[in-house]
């Protein structure tokens, strides 16, 4: 008996060094492998955090361009914006591409973010001393409740679009839209005839029986506000334009050379009773001061240009020049306007007649009202103008 205790003693002795031995052993393999976790998971923690600071950067970029900002504004929205979620622009890169260089969305109104950034390695730099960069891709992209044809600007003003008296308008295609929060920021009054395919406001609408709107869910309200779309478009030069410095006073039978019209001085832009005044490839720039006003009683068919720095843009107001007095537009039925009526602080009223049925009008200004009659097209492929997209909400894409 005492002998298979003694043996037994050291069978357990035996094992149990066996057992340390073995431990020993492997745990090197032990450590290794648990830090080589903590590691990789310390690095798809980091790569989760740089993913979420480019998301958040491409989503505040495209929030930027969708207000019209510069592309410098765009750049800086986005950087503050990739910053304040952790990432850290002194180790790292950051790219923004404005529209995208590549992917599904290249060439299109979106914000495209690239960041990479050193990720810092512990346990591998045993088996390889190299540095690990990750790198995280972003786009954001607008998606556009549809066109306008008009587009009120002002931020909080009542009335911002004004349908009164006995309006008889209607436009094919196209959305109307006002960026004021004010609860009426489009309203309607009188025996108006008002037919839009939707009517969009930053804030709420005051409509009357007498409007239409073709699409389902309309109008809709507190939609997100528009940037000025012609906010990049330069004030044209004097040396290659028509300069009026006393205004521009018409009457009569006139065509008007293509080109650009300066027009400068309180006197403005006057086309007076039964003048009949056409020009095809014309710009009228309102400089200061200057405003356009247009007789009921004078027949206007103008058309801006199709090509150049002002394709599409008809009249152009000086954005440093806001308030009173409007821009007066009257004319006869056979009146057309071709192209954007741009005044970005000022108002515009439209009093007369004018049909459009053969050409496209947009109107983009502080503030628009409309007493007349009008019927415009929206077929604008052919003459040059750029799309004005209504409420544009701004959502991640890739």
């Amino acid at each position: 008996m005492q002998v298979f205790r003694i043996l037994s003693a050291n069978l357990r002795l035996g094992t149990d060094g066996n057992v340390a031995t073995l431990f020993a052993l492997s745990l090197p393999i032990i450590i290794g492998a648990a830090a080589l976790g903590v590691e990789t998971s310390y690095w798809f923690f980091r790569d989760l955090k740089l993913q979420s600071a480019a998301d958040a950067a491409a989503y505040a970029g495209a929030i930027e361009k969708r207000a019209g900002s510069s592309d410098t504004d765009i750049l800086g929205s986005a950087a503050y914006s990739a910053e304040d979620n952790g990432f850290d622009a002194n180790l790292g890169t950051m790219v923004v591409n404005s529209p995208p260089t590549s992917g599904a969305y290249a060439g299109t109104q979106a914000v495209e973010v690239i960041l990479s950034q050193p990720v810092e390695r512990f346990f591998t730099k045993i088996s390889l001393n190299k540095d690990v960069t990750e790198r995280a891709r972003a786009v954001a992209k607008f998606q556009s409740t549809g066109k306008a044809c008009i587009l009120a600007l002002d931020p909080s003003a009542s009335s911002t679009v004004l349908f009164s008296g006995n309006t008889s308008f209607s436009v094919d295609g196209c959305n109307v839209m006002a960026n004021s929060i004010a609860t009426d920021a489009v309203k309607s009054q009188g025996s108006v005839q008002v037919a839009v395919d939707c009517i969009v406001s930053g804030g709420g609408v005051d409509l009357t029986a007498g409007v239409i709107q073709a699409q389902p869910n309309c109008p809709f309200l507190k939609a997100p506000p528009v940037g000025d779309p012609y906010s990049q478009l330069p004030v044209p030069s004097a040396a290659d334009s028509y300069v009026y410095k006393n205004g521009l006073d018409i009457k009569g039978t006139v065509n008007l050379a293509p080109g650009v019209y300066i027009i400068q001085g309180n006197k403005g832009l006057t086309i007076n009773a039964g003048a009949v005044v056409t020009g095809t490839g014309v710009t009228f720039y309102l400089d200061g001061t200057a405003r356009v006003t247009m007789n009921r009683a004078a027949t206007v068919k103008l058309q801006a240009p199709t090509t150049g720095t002002y394709a599409g843009v008809l009249f152009f107001g000086d954005r440093n020049s806001s308030g009173t007095p409007v821009n007066k537009f009257n004319g006869t039925a056979d009146s057309e306007l071709t192209g954007s009526i741009y005044f970005k602080s000022q108002p515009v009223a439209y009093y007369g007649n004018f049909s459009g049925q053969g050409g496209c009008t947009r109107v983009v200004a502080d503030t628009i009202e409309w007493t007349g009659s009008t019927t415009i097209s929206q077929d604008c492929t052919k003459f040059g103008m750029k799309d004005v997209m209504s409420s544009q909400l701004v959502k991640l894409a890739e």
